[in-house]
């Protein structure tokens, strides 16, 4: 019995010595600085974001057919796997159901407020996970000139990149200090229509204030929903990211004067915003003009609504490894100075013309004055196709 005793109070002994061992190591071990964890955190954030796009709908490229912006302004399908929607018609078939029956007559009931100014949600705004999303980059917005309350505007956004992420960041979160820096005007930012068609991801998209690249919803924003509003489209849209890559500034906009046409008719200024490092997140093939790859993905886009692009980015665990997150470069996106436009109900093709013409000055005025500022050389230039 003694045997037994002693035996079981050295084992207890040993057990008690090793769990103060394990206890000393892991005290001792180096824990996160601050900096990891912030640097954490903002993987994290972008991560989120991402997987929203990849995987319930397509934040950035914002138009229909001839993309954002262009002559037409028409609705597109959806190009990503809407897991929302799957997730409504699996429940279908389980005890479950009546959740998609309800959720489906709230969307039939709810089926116009996109085209009528959305729901937007301050809370969503100001979400704490946006600023680490701004950090990583980091993503900065630079004011050139005051936007007054008592006007509507339309903003062109450019370049389209890959994801739009200056565009989304700057107008879509409250992260870079939209609303400080222009008090009295609510931004809004233009999507692909068919997203607006996706269970709960709809909900999502008009809590941050986005609304469809459609001529009733854009036209509500300026003519409905009192003044102060801005409304930013990516005019380049799906085209545009398929010319998307480092070192080299090319946007869709000779021909893309639908949004032109919809300012004249409303009375709205237009204002350029360029943001600089856009094409820098991502490394993307790039198929000449004229080749057979480039001739599918041009057709694609135009049946869809949006271009299959061929990009990576970093990895998750290294920044050596390959993956479909973005370089951590930094995002300038600079408001340049309004272009004041009359409202004319039913404008010629030569006043279009003008203030079109009008609006690509002030653009390459902006992207000159700027670029040096923000990490381009002297030398580079703007090709506008």
């Amino acid at each position: 019995m003694k045997t037994i005793i002693a035996a079981c109070a050295q084992n207890l002994s040993g057990s008690r010595a090793s769990i103060q061992t394990a206890l000393r190591t892991l005290l001792a071990a180096p824990w996160p600085s601050q900096r990891d964890v912030r640097s954490w955190l903002q993987l994290l954030s972008v991560l989120q974001w991402v997987l929203s796009f990849l995987l319930l709908g397509e934040w950035g490229a914002a138009g229909g057919p001839g993309g954002v912006g262009g002559c037409l302004l028409t609705p597109s399908p959806a190009p990503t796997g809407p897991l929302s929607l799957l997730l409504l018609i699996y429940l279908v078939f389980t005890s479950f159901w009546p959740i998609s029956a309800l959720y489906l007559s709230w969307v039939i009931l709810d089926w116009d407020t996109p085209e009528k100014g959305g729901r937007r949600l301050a809370c969503l705004r100001r979400w704490p996970v946006w600023r680490h999303f701004r950090d990583y980059f980091p993503v900065k917005l630079v004011k050139t000139h005051d936007l007054s309350p008592s006007h509507n505007y339309i903003i062109g956004s450019h370049p389209h990149g890959i994801l739009c992420v200056g565009a989304f960041c700057n107008f879509i979160t409250g992260s870079t200090g939209f609303g400080e820096m222009f008090p009295g005007i609510r931004p809004f930012l233009t999507t692909l229509a068919g997203n607006f068609r996706l269970p709960l991801f709809r909900e999502y998209l008009m809590s941050g204030g986005l609304c469809p690249v459609t001529r009733r919803a854009i036209g509500y924003l300026l003519s409905k929903n009192g003044t102060g509003n801005a409304v930013a489209i990516v005019i380049g849209g799906a085209a545009e990211s398929l010319s998307c890559r480092p070192g080299v500034t090319t946007l869709i906009l000779k021909n893309r004067k639908g949004f032109v046409r919809m300012a004249l008719q409303h009375g709205a200024h237009l204002v350029p915003s360029f943001s600089f490092g856009e094409n820098d997140l991502f490394r993307q093939v790039v198929f000449e003009e004229g080749s057979w790859m480039r001739s599918i993905q041009q057709r694609f886009q135009k049946m869809m609504g949006f271009a299959p692009c061929f990009f990576y980015g970093r990895g998750l665990t290294s920044l050596r490894s390959r993956g479909f997150l973005p370089y951590a470069k930094p995002i300038t996106t600079v408001v340049g100075e309004p272009v004041t436009v009359p409202k004319i109900e039913d404008p010629s093709g030569e006043t279009v013309d003008m203030y079109h013409e009008m609006y690509v000055r002030s653009l390459l005025k902006l992207f000159e004055e700027n670029k040096t500022k923000y990490g381009m050389a002297e030398t580079d230039e703007l090709h506008i196709l």
